[in-house]
C-alpha cells in the first residue's frame, strides 16, 4: 500500500481551481461547526485545514475533501460537554485525546482491511442516522439562533427550555440568524457556480450586524471574537482514569462514525469522476488527520459530501486540489483571522442549522411507510434512538433489527428449497432416469434435496421436513445445488444422518464439493458415511438407493 495518494500534477489549474473553490465554502462552515462543538472557531478553522491536508495526502481518493462535518461535530460536542463535566481543567485536553484515539481507531480499521465492510449497513439504517443527527445539529443551534446560550444536557433540555427560550429571544441577533437562512434558500441556484451562498451569507449579515447596530448596545449581540493568527496550540493527549471510559468509547463511537460518513463520501466522489477509491487506505488516511488535527487542537472531521462535489464539479481530480484547498484556508488563517471577530453567532448558528436540515433524509422518510412498515420503523426507532438515546446503540439496535429481518426472508425462502421426496410428484425438475429410478424405490428411498446457500435459518426446515418423513429404507441427502453450508445447517444435516443411522436406515451423499464437504467432513460425518457412498451424481446415488432397498428386501425374505 503506497503511502502518498495519487498524487500527480495533470490537472494542475483544475486541481487549483477545485480547491480554492472548496476553501471558499469550507470557510463559513469551519467557523460555524466550531462554534457550536464549543472548542471555538480556531479549532473549527485548523480542524478544516489540517484535516483537508493530511487526508488528501495520505488518504485513497484522490478527488475528497476532508473537514468538520455535522455528524463528527455532533459527537465532539457531546465529548466537550461530558470530559467538562469530569474535569473542568482539562476537559478540552480529554475531548482532543478523543479525537486522536479515534483516528487511532480508524488506522486500525483500515490497517485490517475492513474498510469494505464499514458502509454494508442498510440504508434504512443510515438515513434514520443522519436524520438523527441532523435533528440533533437543529436542536443545538436554537439557542444560540435566538440570541442566547444553549441549555445543558443534550436535546431533551433544549425541549424543556424551549419555552423560555422563545420567551426570551434577543429580536436583534434572531432577525440576523433569520436573514442568514433566508439567504441559504433563495439564493439563485445559478449564482451558486461562483459564489456559495455560505459566504455570502456570513460576509453580507455580519456587516449589517457591524453598520446597522453600531450605535445599538452591541453587547447584545454575541459574536465569535478576535481570532489570533498563528500557528495552534499543541495539545498533550492526557489520560484520566476517572473518564477513561467516556475517551476509549466515544473514541469508538467518533472513529465509526467518521469512517461511515467519509467512505459514503467517497461513493459520490466515485460516481462523479468514474473512478475507484481505496477504502483501507482512505481510513488510514483519514486516522492519520484526525490523530495530528487531534494533537493541534482542531474538532475532528471526514470526508464532506458538500465540499466533495463542489470541488469535482469545480474541476479538481487529484489529491492536489484537497492540499491547495488546505493551504489556501491556511493563508486566510494566518493573515486574516482577526478579520472574523465581528461575525454574530446567531449568522453561524443559521447556517449550521441549513446544514442540520439538509443532513435529515427529507424524500426516505416520506417514502419508507410506503415501501414497507418494517423500513419505516427501523428508520423512525433509529432517528429516536440517535436523538434521545445514544449513536452507537441506534446504529446497533437498527443493524441489529434489519439483520434479523432480512434473516426471516432469507429463512422464509430458503425454506421452499428443503424438499424431502420418495416419488416423482415435480417438486423438483429430474431426469427420465431419475424419475423412473424413484418410482422403481416405491417410496423406500428418500431424495433429501437441498438447494442455495444453508444458511443458519434454514436448520429448522432441515430438521422439521426431515421429521415428517417416514416408511423409507435409504436417505440420499442432495447437495448437488449447496454452493454454502453454515455450521447450524450442516448440524441439521449431521442430526437428520444421524437419526436415520441409528434406525437401521442406508445413508448415501450426493454432490458435495469443495468447501461443503470439508464443512462435513470436519463433523466426522466421513467416518459415519463410507466413502463409496460420497457420490458425484445424482442418478448414480438414486440407483444405489434401489439395489440397497432390493438388498434389505431379499434378506428380510430370506429371515422369513
Amino acid at each position: 500500500m503506497a503511502i502518498i495518494n495519487r498524487l500527480n500534477f495533470y490537472n494542475v489549474r483544475g486541481d487549483i481551481l477545485g480547491g480554492l473553490t472548496a476553501a471558499v465554502v469550507a470557510l463559513p462552515l469551519a467557523l460555524a461547526l466550531g462554534i457550536a462543538s464549543g472548542a471555538g472557531a480556531s479549532a473549527g478553522l485548523w480542524g478544516a485545514i489540517l484535516i483537508g491536508f493530511f487526508a488528501s495526502l495520505f488518504g485513497g481518493t484522490p478527488s475528497l475533501i476532508s473537514e468538520p462535518t455535522g455528524p463528527m461535530t455532533v459527537i465532539v460536542t457531546a465529548v466537550i460537554q461530558q470530559t467538562m463535566q469530569i474535569d473542568p481543567d482539562n476537559g478540552l485536553a480529554l475531548a482532543f485525546t478523543v479525537i486522536m484515539l479515534a483516528g487511532v481507531f480508524q488506522i486500525v480499521l483500515g490497517t485490517l482491511k475492513l474498510g469494505r465492510y464499514i458502509t454494508m449497513l442498510p440504508y434504512n439504517v443510515i438515513s434514520g442516522f443522519m436524520s438523527g443527527i441532523g435533528i440533533i445539529l437543529i436542536f443545538m443551534q436554537i439557542a444560540p439562533f435566538l440570541g442566547q446560550e444553549t441549555p445543558a444536557g443534550g436535546v431533551l433540555n433544549v425541549i424543556k427550555e424551549l419555552p423560555t427560550l422563545v420567551a426570551n429571544l434577543d429580536p436583534i441577533e434572531t432577525g440576523l440568524g433569520a436573514v442568514t437562512l433566508a439567504i441559504l434558500y433563495l439564493y439563485p441556484r445559478k449564482w451558486k457556480n461562483f459564489v456559495p451562498p455560505q459566504l455570502v451569507a456570513l460576509v453580507l449579515v455580519s456587516l449589517v450586524s457591524i453598520l446597522v447596530f453600531r450605535d445599538a448596545d452591541i453587547r447584545t449581540i454575541a459574536t465569535i471574537g478576535k481570532i489570533e493568527p498563528g500557528l495552534p496550540d499543541f495539545q498533550v493527549p492526557m489520560f484520566n482514569l476517572e473518564a477513561w471510559r467516556v475517551i476509549v468509547v466515544n473514541a469508538l463511537v467518533l472513529g465509526t462514525v467518521g469512517s461511515i460518513d467519509c467512505l459514503l463520501t467517497c461513493l459520490v466522489s466515485d460516481s462523479l469522476t468514474r473512478t475507484e477509491h481505496r477504502s483501507n487506505k482512505e481510513l488510514v488516511g483519514q486516522g492519520i488527520a484526525n490523530i495530528i488535527t487531534g494533537l493541534c487542537g482542531g474538532i475532528a472531521g471526514s470526508g464532506a459530501t458538500t465540499a466533495t462535489v463542489v470541488n469535482i464539479q469545480a474541476g479538481g481530480r487529484t489529491a492536489l486540489s484537497g492540499i491547495s484547498r488546505a493551504l489556501i484556508l491556511l493563508i486566510v488563517v494566518l493573515g486574516a483571522a482577526p478579520l472574523t471577530s465581528g461575525i454574530p453567532l446567531a449568522v453561524l448558528a443559521g447556517i449550521v442549522l441549513k446544514v442540520g436540515l439538509d443532513i435529515i433524509d427529507w424524500s426516505f422518510l416520506k417514502r419508507a411507510p410506503q415501501l414497507s412498515w418494517k423500513a419505516a420503523g427501523i428508520v423512525y426507532s433509529v432517528i429516536v434512538l440517535t436523538v434521545f438515546v445514544d449513536l452507537m446503540v441506534a446504529v446497533a439496535v437498527g443493524v441489529f433489527v434489519a439483520n434479523i429481518l432480512t434473516i426471516a426472508r432469507l429463512e422464509e425462502m430458503q425454506t421452499q428449497s428443503v424438499k424431502a421426496i420418495t416419488d416423482d410428484d415435480d417438486q423438483i425438475e429430474l431426469s427420465t432416469e431419475e424419475k423412473q429410478l424413484l418410482d422403481a424405490a416405491n417410496g423406500r428411498v428418500l431424495l433429501f434435496h437441498l438447494s442455495g446457500p444453508m444458511i443458519f435459518g434454514v436448520a429448522k426446515a432441515i430438521s422439521r421436513e426431515h421429521g415428517a418423513i417416514a416408511g423409507y429404507e435409504v436417505l440420499i441427502v442432495d447437495l448437488t445445488e449447496v454452493p454454502v453450508l453454515g455450521v447450524t445447517s450442516a448440524l441439521a444435516i449431521e442430526n437428520a444422518i444421524e437419526e436415520a443411522l441409528d434406525v437401521g436406515h442406508e445413508v448415501a451423499i450426493v454432490g458435495a464439493t469443495g468447501k461443503v464437504r470439508q464443512r462435513l467432513e470436519k463433523f466426522d460425518l466421513k467416518g459415519k458415511v463410507p466413502e463409496e457412498r460420497w457420490i458425484d451424481d445424482r442418478p448414480t446415488a438414486l440407483a444405489l438407493g434401489l439395489r440397497l432397498v432390493e438388498q434389505k428386501q431379499a434378506a428380510s425374505a430370506i429371515e422369513a
